[in-house]
């Protein structure tokens, strides 16, 4: 069989993808314009892709397409309908980067809680050397352990992030977007009472209908003003006008970001309009990709590709 990838690059150069190569030809591309898309899949059998766009208009060409594997868990980038009529298979991937967010949304709240950017900075600019005392507390930081932390999305990253919380001794509750999940480890409660009470609210939740535009300079008032937002869901989940407006208004102790509602992000951004650089953390969509999680990745994109034709299920969206 011929495979290729459309955008190798966001799989990170120091992953080997020999596994895929097993199961015939493989052509890897970094990265895969519109313009580009068409002439490289027209007679590969499987494509594997993150977030290049696929639909009627560049796969009509690709007569002997069996397979779309995608390196991600969401597949709003592929036209289904059109892969359901044309009977060419979608499987993605799900659970590899628990961890790995996990890791990263207490990374991010450290950074910000404990002002850790500012502490180094102090040091670095040898204005510690001057000091007259062994310690300078110039920006207070508090504790985690008795905090209440909020959470929107208590699927798979929610609850090891809830785990975690716990056991650093926060209190857990959640807001269910859905109104069907019920976990009964935790108190789930409305989105008035998660945004009043929470000293840290974190999301981990999919874009979709109830989720969009969430989180606007509404729900951020209601918050506390020494309260942190972590978003480690999708961008459009919060409002970024409202977001850099509430930040520099001073209504929120500081916001950290894995995810915007353009990537990469626009230079017209209005976060990067905002004053205090302490108040806000905006990392590039890298809370899924430590090395461990990257390597499940190509693990899990082999055993779909093999389970699929097999006749298997694994993974199955199409």
């Amino acid at each position: 069989m011929k495979l290729c990838i459309l955008d190798a690059a966001t799989l990170g150069k120091d992953i080997d993808i020999t596994p895929l190569r097993k199961y015939g030809e493989l052509v890897s591309y970094d990265l895969t314009t519109p313009e580009e898309i068409a002439e490289r899949i027209k007679d590969v059998e499987i494509i594997i892709t993150n977030k290049v766009i696929l639909n009627e208009s560049n796969l009509k060409e690709a007569s002997k397409l069996s397979l779309i594997a995608l390196t991600a868990t969401g597949y709003n980038n592929i036209d289904i309908a059109y892969a359901k009529k044309r009977g060419i298979g979608v499987v993605n991937v799900a659970g590899y980067s628990t961890q790995s967010v996990a890791q990263h949304t207490f990374a991010m709240l450290f950074y910000l809680m404990e002002h850790l950017r500012a502490y180094d900075e102090y040091v670095k600019s040898k204005r510690y050397a001057d000091n007259s005392s062994f310690t300078y507390i110039a920006w207070p930081f508090a504790e985690l352990s008795g905090k209440t932390w909020g959470i929107i999305g208590l699927g798979a990253i929610g609850k090891e992030v809830a785990k975690i919380a716990t056991s650093f001794g926060a209190e857990v509750i959640y807001y269910s977007s859905s109104g069907k999940h019920q976990d009964t480890t935790y108190k789930r409660v409305e989105l008035d009472t998660l945004l009043e009470t929470s000293d840290i609210l974190s999301i981990h939740a999919p874009l979709n209908e109830k989720t969009k535009g969430l989180i606007t300079y509404k729900e951020i008032s209601k918050m506390k003003a020494e309260a942190f937002l972590l978003n480690l869901g999708r961008g459009g989940i919060i409002n970024e006008v409202d977001l850099a407006k509430a930040l520099n208004e001073g209504r929120l102790a500081a916001a950290g970001l894995d995810v915007l509602e353009e990537e990469p992000i626009d230079k017209q951004n209005p976060l990067l309009t905002v004053k205090d650089s302490q108040k806000l953390l905006i990392t590039p969509h890298i809370a899924w990709a430590s090395v461990e999680a990257r390597r499940r990745l190509i693990t899990e994109i082999a055993w779909n590709i093999e389970a699929y034709f097999k006749g298997e299920q694994r993974n199955r969206i199409v």
